[in-house]
C-alpha cells in the first residue's frame, strides 16, 4: 500500500496545458520508477478510456485512469498545475490531477486503494490540504492516507462493501435519541473501469445524505466485485437511487420502491438533486415496477453485470437502441480482428487465397500462400461468430446472462437459414423477450437456484430456435437476399443517395447510435461480401475518416478560430481520421455542435455519394489508409475523402468566423456608432 505512490510520482508545478500532455507528463514519471512497461501503449489505454466519458469533476480534478496491460503495479501519479487544464467538468479546468493505472488483472486490494482516493477527493479538507502542500513526499504521504483520522461518524465506503450513513444524533449511552425514523435511501454506484467514478459517486451521494439529514446506504458495484445490501435494510428504504453507466445487478430487489435511475456522473455532480427528487418520488407514491427492476435472473439471484446504460424504464425507443448497441459493442472487437486479418491474407496471397485448402491439411511453412491461407482461415472463423455474437449480446442486455445461450443459438439458426445480419437482429430480440417473459411467471421458491442456469435457458432456447428454424427464419432469409440484391444492383443516383445516407449518419453523433448503426450495416455485408456490400463499407469507411481529418485541416488553416487546446487536439485528430477514428473529432462537436455537426454532416455526405459514385470497395472492415492497398478504386477513393474534407473545413471555417465577426463588430460600436472600449 505505501508504494502506491511515492515523491517521486508527485509533480508540484506540473507545465503541461493539455489532458494529453498531463497524462504524458505523469505517465513518464511511472515509467521512469517502472511502474509502467510501454508509455505509448499505456497512454493509448488512458486516451480510449477518456474518449468513453470525460474524466473532469467539479472542484478542480481530473482523474485520467484505466486498467492496462501495460502496467505492472498499481499506480498513482499526480500533479498540480497552476494554469488548470480542461478535462471535460462543467465547472471549469482541474488543477488537481491524478494519473491512476491499475494492472489488467489488478486485485481486491489494490482497488481498494484506488476507490479509497476516489472518495477521498470528495472531501474539501483533503483537495485543500493537496494545493497547499509544498513538499512532494509530505504530499505523497497525504495521499496514501497517512494523516489524521475522520470524525467516528464518517464511515468509508470499501470497494465490494456498502456504507450506511446516519444523522449522528445518538444519547450518550448509544442509542438513537430522535424519535422520527429518518427518510432512507439505498444507492447502487457503478462506472464502466470500476476503479474511480463507482466510489466518488458512493461518497458524493453519502456527503449530500448527510447534509439533507437523511440516511444513505450505498452499494458499490466496481470492478472489485461488490456485497450485496442487507435485504433488510433495502426492505426499510423509502426510495432507492441508480447511478450507473453499466447494468445493476439484482435489480428485482429493489421492486416497489421509488426509483430515481441516472448515469453515473450525476451521483458525483448533483447528488443532492438526486437525494431531493427521491424524496418527491417518495411522496407521490411512484414506485419501480418489474418492468424496471426485474432483469437479473427469473427469481432475482442473479449477479451479471450486463452493460445498460441506465434507461432501463425509460421510451421504448431508447431501450431498443441500447440494446442493439449493446450486440454491436461485442460485436466489434469479432470484426476487428477477423476483417483484418481476411485483409491480411489477401494483401499476401490475393483474393482466391479464400478458396485455399484447410491449413489444418496442407501448410508448408516456407510458402506465403500457405501463410496467407492461415491468416484467411483464422479471420474466417473470428467473423463466423459475427451474428452469433450479435444475437447474444442483444439479448444479454435485454435480459443478463440467462438470455445468452438462446440468443447464441439463436444467432447460429440465423446464419444456418441463411437470414444472415438481419436474422441476428431479430434471434437477438425475440431471445430476449422470451427470456423476459419467463422471468415473470412465479415459481416455487424451491426452483429459483436453477431458473437462471438451467430452467430458463432451455425453455427460451427451445422457443427461439423454434421461432426461427419454422416461422420467421425463411421470410428473414428471403428479405436479406433480397437487400444483397439491391445493394448489387445499385449504380447511378440510387448508388449516390445511399451514399449520402451513410455519410450524414457516419458524422451525425461521431461514433453514437446513427454511427453504429450504420457501420454495423456495412460490416454485416462483410460477413457475406458482395460488390454491393463492398461499395458500403468502402463509403461508410470513408464518410467516418472526414469529421476529424477535416477538425485537424481547419485548426492548421485557421488556427485563431481554435482554442490552444483545440489546436493541440487538432494534431492528434490527423492521425485519428487516418485511421478510421471517428470519434477524434468528439472534443470539437462537444465544444461548437451548431457548427461542427452540420460542416461535417455536409463533408460526410459528399464523401459518400462520391465513394459509391466512383464504384470504391473495400474488404476490410478498419484501417483508414492504411488499407488503401485492399480498396477497389483507391485514387478515386482518396479523391472522395480529400472532397469531403475540403467541403467540411470549409464550412466551418465560414460558420466559426462569422460567429466570431459578429461579436467584434458589435463590440467595436456604440449604439450612436462611436467606438465603445471596453476594460478588462
Amino acid at each position: 500500500m505505501s508504494e502506491l505512490i511515492t515523491a517521486e510520482l508527485v509533480d508540484l508545478d506540473l507545465s503541461a496545458t493539455t489532458k494529453d500532455a498531463a497524462a504524458r507528463s505523469l505517465a513518464e514519471r511511472m515509467v521512469a520508477a517502472h511502474r509502467v512497461t510501454d508509455l505509448d501503449g499505456f497512454l493509448a489505454d488512458v486516451a480510449a478510456r477518456e474518449a468513453q466519458m470525460p474524466t473532469g469533476l467539479d472542484g478542480g480534478i481530473g482523474i485520467p485512469h484505466c486498467r492496462s496491460e501495460h502496467v505492472n503495479a498499481p499506480t498513482l501519479a499526480f500533479g498540480r498545475s497552476g494554469a488548470g487544464i480542461d478535462f471535460g467538468a462543467a465547472d471549469g479546468p482541474a488543477d488537481l490531477i491524478f494519473l491512476i493505472a491499475a494492472p489488467a488483472g489488478a486485485d481486491d486490494d489494490h482497488l481498494t486503494i484506488l476507490s479509497g482516493l476516489a472518495r477521498r477527493l470528495m472531501d474539501p479538507e483533503f483537495t485543500a490540504a493537496l494545493r497547499a502542500g509544498t513538499d512532494p513526499r509530505a504530499v505523497a504521504a497525504l495521499i496514501r492516507g497517512e494523516e489524521p483520522p475522520e470524525e467516528p461518524e464518517q464511515v468509508q465506503v470499501e470497494t465490494g462493501k456498502q456504507e450506511q450513513v446516519g444523522t449522528g444524533e445518538e444519547t450518550a449511552g448509544g442509542t438513537e435519541a430522535t424519535e422520527s425514523v429518518p427518510f432512507r435511501i439505498v444507492a447502487v454506484t457503478s462506472c464502466p473501469t470500476g476503479i474511480a467514478h463507482t466510489y466518488m459517486a458512493a461518497e458524493s451521494l453519502a456527503a449530500a445524505g448527510r447534509a439533507a439529514g437523511v440516511e444513505v446506504t450505498v452499494e458499490t458495484q466496481g470492478s472489485g466485485g461488490f456485497k450485496k445490501l442487507d435485504p433488510a435494510v433495502v426492505a426499510a428504504a423509502d426510495a432507492v437511487i441508480w447511478a450507473h453507466d453499466v447494468e445493476v445487478r439484482e435489480k428485482a430487489r429493489f421492486r416497489g420502491k421509488p426509483l430515481v435511475d441516472v448515469e453515473v456522473k450525476a451521483g458525483i455532480n448533483r447528488p443532492a438533486e438526486l437525494i431531493a427528487e427521491a424524496r418527491r418520488k417518495a411522496e407521490r407514491g411512484e414506485i419501480a415496477t418489474a418492468t424496471d427492476t426485474d432483469k437479473a435472473s427469473g427469481s432475482g439471484d442473479g449477479d451479471g453485470d450486463g452493460s445498460g446504460s441506465g434507461a432501463d424504464h425509460a421510451h421504448f425507443g431508447i431501450r431498443l437502441r441500447t440494446y442493439l448497441m449493446s450486440g454491436v459493442s461485442y460485436m466489434v472487437p469479432f470484426v476487428a480482428a477477423g476483417g483484418l486479418l481476411i485483409a491480411l491474407s489477401f494483401a499476401i496471397g490475393g483474393y482466391e487465397i479464400a478458396s485455399a485448402k484447410s491449413v489444418a491439411d496442407h501448410f508448408v511453412w516456407g510458402e506465403a500462400d500457405s501463410w496467407a491461407a492461415l491468416l484467411n482461415q483464422i479471420g474466417s472463423a473470428a467473423f463466423g461468430f459475427l451474428v452469433p455474437v450479435l444475437a447474444g449480446y442483444i439479448a444479454y442486455g435485454m435480459a443478463d446472462r440467462p438470455a445468452l445461450v438462446p440468443g447464441f443459438v439463436g444467432g447460429a439458426i440465423a446464419l444456418t437459414v441463411n437470414a444472415g445480419f438481419l436474422g441476428g437482429l431479430v434471434a437477438g430480440l425475440l431471445a430476449g423477450a422470451v427470456v423476459m417473459a419467463v422471468q415473470r411467471v412465479p415459481v416455487h421458491a424451491t426452483l429459483r437456484g436453477i431458473m437462471p442456469v438451467l430452467v430458463i435457458p432451455l425453455i427460451a432456447s427451445a422457443v427461439v430456435g423454434f421461432l426461427m428454424f419454422i416461422v420467421v427464419g425463411k421470410p428473414i432469409a428471403s428479405l436479406q437476399n433480397a437487400l444483397t440484391d439491391w445493394l448489387n444492383g445499385l449504380s447511378g443516383s440510387n448508388a449516390v443517395i445511399l451514399g449520402v445516407v451513410l455519410g450524414l449518419m457516419m458524422c451525425f453523433d461521431m461514433g453514437g447510435p446513427l454511427n453504429k448503426v450504420a457501420y454495423a450495416f456495412a460490416v454485416g455485408g462483410l460477413a457475406d461480401p458482395t460488390p454491393g456490400s463492398l461499395k458500403v463499407m468502402a463509403a461508410v469507411m470513408a464518410a467516418g475518416m472526414v469529421p476529424p481529418l477535416a477538425m485537424a485541416l481547419a485548426t492548421t488553416v485557421r488556427r485563431r478560430l481554435f482554442t490552444k487546446t483545440e489546436r493541440e487536439n487538432g494534431r492528434a485528430a490527423w492521425v485519428l481520421g487516418a485511421s478510421f477514428i471517428t470519434e477524434g473529432a468528439i472534443p470539437f462537436a462537444a465544444a461548437d455542435p451548431l457548427r461542427v455537426i452540420p460542416s461535417v454532416m455536409a463533408g460526410g455526405a459528399v464523401t459518400g455519394a462520391l465513394s459509391m459514385a466512383f464504384g470504391a470497395t473495400l474488404r476490410a472492415p478498419h484501417g483508414g489508409v492504411f488499407v488503401v492497398p485492399l480498396i477497389g478504386e483507391p485514387f478515386l477513393y482518396l479523391l472522395a475523402i480529400a472532397a469531403g474534407t475540403l467541403v467540411a473545413t470549409a464550412l466551418v471555417v465560414l460558420l466559426k468566423g462569422a460567429r466570431r465577426t459578429a461579436p467584434e463588430a458589435a463590440g467595436d460600436a456604440g449604439a450612436d456608432g462611436s467606438r465603445v472600449t471596453v476594460a478588462a
